[in-house]
């Protein structure tokens, strides 16, 4: 038996901060490198302590695999490239690898901007020399990382470039997802990934225990709510980041504003529509079918009612909706915006997915009333509004995901705790496998059964088909045994024929031949009792191929020789030999003969 070791340095039991090793042949694999954004501490970042034992984390890490740009998975690449050192492989698609540096980019200058010059967070240098060091990868492309390690990226929804991660050394695999959505939107397909029968699949698991309501209700609701709010004077404020569920959204919106003829403005984050529709048109293959075939007559990305918002405007008399960065409300525009509104009821925030605990976002939709801000308390009387548009996996499509890629057992991670207990239960009884949900900081061992790839001749796989009485084509369903030499050349195993064994090492043909003597209490002459035995193995052994030779032996099969002698008047000797080939039907016969009913 061999063994996987996972150690959740983030994303254990919690949903932020992904940072996941995985020990898998003798490699060690970092998935995601994420921060966490309820913190403004060291507990931003994973604890890279816990790995680096003293030494570096290039001689520790064979390489590191980021499944997409949401800084929860990518926000602390910079810190542990440039700071904590780390100068080995880093993988992810192409759209994160273009995406991700603006983002992180975004974030350093709000977060220096708000709590100071830090000496223990990265610069912009930092971001670029990080990136440098980053391997894009294709969808369905096999990176062979070393001799032994290989990986393979899947298709993930969520957002523009989210990958899924198949990873094999040897015979051991796992499969880890990242974010992912198993639902098509307005403009990403669904997730989907081969039967790859992994050893493991790690999966996230925010959205355990939801399984949503359909999909068009939850848009005419969302509509409906923004509708009635800047129909009685109100704002409306979204926090959204700024790839993602934001254009989802802004598709919608634009479309019913189209379609209602509305003059009520539509705003969103200055500078980020722009480059987010400069990378929607550069990796126009990642986005779904819809998209793709109507985007050379029109790009759903110029939106005619959304503009682009300015400070300025946020003290404007009269309705508008805003769509403003970053989600969850935990810095930037949108908290900027959020503090100017929350005081009149005639606002509405509408939080459109999942708020990591420990942010504004969090709070609100939790029913706090009261937030302090700098040392000044303020009073929410906006309206807070959930609907959760937001690209992860329900329960429905977790199960799905599972029973998509038919792992051993499963680890849920990116969740929180009593909602992994009620999937787990729910894993185990659907699927008879085990399923793990270790926290931060714990190491889970799942022991696997090591396979050893063996090639066979052609020759020894036809004879073995025949002599089975089938065909030469093999049914692919049903297992065969197969008899021959196993041979070792270098590292390679193959199965050959005896004579094919012996042709390749020039070696003299040896027979084993194994011979039993024993004594039968029957009063009879030999040759007749020799007569009986022919007769006894014809009728009642049913044996094919019996034969008395000329000198009174009995043979059977290609090996099988049985001699009748007279020991004395009451006793008859019997031996029976036969060779190695023959060695099931020489112990049967044994078995047989020695039971002196079966002949008298």
């Amino acid at each position: 038996m061999t063994e996987i070791k996972v150690v959740p340095l983030g994303a254990g039991q919690d949903v932020g901060r992904s940072c996941i090793i995985v020990t898998l042949g003798g490699k060690n694999i970092m998935l995601d490198c994420g921060m966490h954004m309820g913190y403004n501490d060291n507990r931003r970042f994973p604890d890279f302590d816990y790995i680096d034992d003293g030494k570096p984390l290039t001689d520790f890490l064979d390489c590191v695999i980021i499944s997409h740009f949401h800084l929860d998975h990518c926000g602390a690449l910079p810190y542990m490239t440039e700071i904590v050192g780390y100068d080995g492989p880093i993988y992810m698609t192409h759209p994160t690898k273009a995406i991700a540096p603006i983002l992180l980019e975004d974030f350093r200058k709000i977060t220096v901007g708000k709590e100071g010059d830090h000496s223990n967070f990265f610069t912009s240098e930092n971001i670029k020399t990080c990136m440098k060091k980053s391997i894009a990868v294709n969808l369905h492309q096999r990176v062979q990382v070393d001799d032994e390690l290989e990986i393979k990226a899947y298709y993930a929804g969520h957002v523009l470039g989210a990958a899924m991660f198949h990873i094999r050394v040897g015979s051991q695999s796992i499969v880890y997802t990242g974010d992912y959505n198993m639902t098509p939107d307005r403009h990403l397909g669904a997730a989907w990934i081969d039967k790859c029968r992994p050893d493991l699949l790690i999966t996230e698991s925010t959205y355990a225990t939801t399984i949503r309501d359909s999909k068009r209700c939850r848009e005419r609701d969302f509509l409906k709510k923004v509708l009635d709010c800047v129909e009685k004077g109100g704002k409306v404020l979204i926090p959204v980041f700024a790839l993602g569920r934001a254009q989802e959204l802004c598709i919608l919106l634009e479309t019913f504003w189209d379609r209602l003829n509305l003059k009520v403005p539509v705003y969103f984050t200055q500078g980020l529509a722009e480059k987010a529709n400069h990378y929607y048109k550069l990796f126009i293959s990642w986005t779904n079918q819809k998209i793709k075939k109507t985007f050379v007559h029109r790009n759903m990305f110029d939106f005619k009612h959304i503009k682009a918002f300015d400070k300025a405007y946020m003290d404007n008399p009269g309705a508008m909706v805003v769509f403003a960065t970053p989600g969850m409300l935990h810095a930037g525009l949108s908290l900027q915006i959020f503090k100017r509104w929350c005081t009149s009821d005639k606002n509405m925030v509408i939080m459109p997915g999942y708020c990591v605990q420990g942010t504004v976002g969090h709070k609100i939709l939790n029913g706090v009333k009261k937030i302090d801000f700098d040392g000044h308390t303020v009073d929410v009387r906006m309206k807070v509004q959930y609907m959760s548009f937001s690209a992860h996996a329900d329960a429905k499509g977790i199960i799905q995901l599972i029973r998509q890629s038919a792992p051993k057992n499963v680890m849920l991670v990116h969740g929180e705790e009593g909602k992994m207990v009620f999937l787990k239960k729910k894993i185990r009884n659907e699927f008879g496998i085990e399923c793990y949900m270790p926290a931060n900081g714990e190491t889970v061992t799942i022991e696997t059964t090591c396979k050893i790839p063996v090639d066979i001749s052609l020759k020894l796989l036809k004879r073995s088909f025949t002599d089975h009485g089938g065909s030469v084509e093999p049914a692919p369903k049903r297992s065969t045994l197969v008899n021959g030499v196993l041979v070792m050349d270098d590292s390679d195993l193959r199965l050959l024929s005896t004579e094919e064994t012996l042709a390749e090492l020039e070696l003299p043909s040896q027979t084993i031949r194994f011979t039993s003597n024993f004594v039968l209490s029957i009063a009879l002459p030999a040759q007749q009792v020799t007569e009986k035995i022919v007769s006894a193995l014809k009728t009642r052994a049913k044996c094919k191929g019996v034969l008395l030779n000329q000198d009174g032996s009995i043979s059977i099969s290609e090996s099988v020789l049985i001699q009748v002698s007279k020991v004395d008047e009451t006793n008859i000797g019997v031996l029976l030999s036969w060779s190695y080939q023959d060695e099931d039907l020489g112990g049967q016969l044994h078995k047989f003969l020695k039971n002196q009913s079966n002949i008298i």
